[in-house]
């Protein structure tokens, strides 16, 4: 039986990555930060079967501690602080998790290899934020990174620092550059999320409006469980390589708004969003489309959702979520 050791389970990619592992025979082995996290208990009640270990990306020992306990054959490090608009208001935080604890769990990677023998295959979580303010449409791999977050900065030193580890030390280590994928196990604080809810809490009748920031800024959104399938064909290669994870189309908010109020009957929703310069970025990145040549020649990947089935299923899962509220069945 294969083992895995995944950071950042509790969060969308976590939890659905951890579902394709199970599927797959692997022993999941889950590092959550701190002792009387919620998130875990949520977690072993949703996914039984994974193996909860304490740890923290910001202190190596305790990431030691947890491979020496996981014993994995492939390490996939999700865990970030990754809600871009949060890396202003805190851009110490965001660089010491998202990059610096990109340099931990690579140094815990090569110091248990080093220790037992083991060859041990790593998946790092790179991000379509670190191309920024592009210099090229579409984005590919050798498109050059130019970031405008501080959440895009530290992705960029955690992709670079993948790529050191694996030319200095000989380690696999590859990285996804994932362009935006959304689904309904998706925070609340993204757009996508909070169009989705909001658009269902507006169908109920609990909510009247929806305040966002700017409509015109396009994404390339795909489907979340298809992303984390392209993680595990990654680690499977003889050879480790950074791949553009995407589905090759761009859609603008505008777009993002029209499909889901129609899902629930409404054509007309101009005044129902309201626009709030609180949400807008201090440093705007304005289109984001990827080009995943490569993944699909050389993995076989390609994306099985699409934007509108997407954000159908989406709205579709908060309807019943906030249904459910309305009738007193979850907290």
């Amino acid at each position: 039986m294969k083992s895995a050791l995944i950071t950042g389970i509790t969060g969308q990619d976590g939890l659905y990555l951890a579902e394709l592992l199970h599927s797959k025979g692997y022993r999941v082995v889950g590092l959550v930060r701190g002792q009387n996290n919620p998130k875990a208990d949520r977690l072993a009640e949703s996914h039984p079967y994974v193996d909860i270990v304490s740890g923290n990306l910001l202190d190596l020992s305790s990431l030691m501690r947890a491979m020496t306990y996981a014993n994995p054959d492939e390490v996939y490090n999700l865990g970030a602080v990754s809600f871009v608009a949060y890396s202003w208001q805190n851009a110490r935080l965001t660089s010491d998790v998202t990059g610096t604890g990109v340099l931990n769990m690579l140094e815990a990677v090569r110091l248990h290899r080093d220790m037992t023998g083991k060859d041990i295959r790593y998946y790092q979580a790179s991000s379509s934020e670190m191309f920024g303010k592009v210099q090229e449409v579409p984005q590919r791999e050798t498109t050059l990174l130019w970031p405008r977050s501080p959440y895009g900065v530290s992705k960029v030193f955690g992709h670079y620092m993948t790529i050191n580890y694996r030319e200095s030390y000989g380690m696999h280590a590859s990285s996804g550059i994932l362009f935006n994928h959304e689904s309904p196990r998706r925070g609340p604080e993204f757009v996508t999320r909070k169009v989705t809810q909001a658009v269902a809490r507006i169908a109920l009748g609990t909510d009247d409006s929806i305040a966002l920031g700017n409509l015109d800024a396009q994404r390339d959104w795909g489907f979340a469980g298809d992303y984390v399938r392209a993680m595990w064909m990654m680690l499977q290669q003889d050879i480790a390589d950074d791949y553009v994870i995407s589905t090759g189309e761009t859609h603008s908010i505008r777009e993002l708004l029209d499909v889901a109020f129609k899902v629930v009957g409404i054509d007309d929703w101009e005044h129902l969003v309201r626009i709030d310069p609180r949400f807008f970025r201090p440093a705007e990145v304005d289109l984001l489309i990827g080009d995943s040549a490569k993944a699909r020649e050389l993995l076989g990947w390609k994306p099985e959702v699409g934007f509108t089935e997407l954000i159908t299923m989406m709205v579709e899962a908060d309807l019943d979520i906030e249904s459910k509220k309305l009738a007193g069945k979850v907290a």
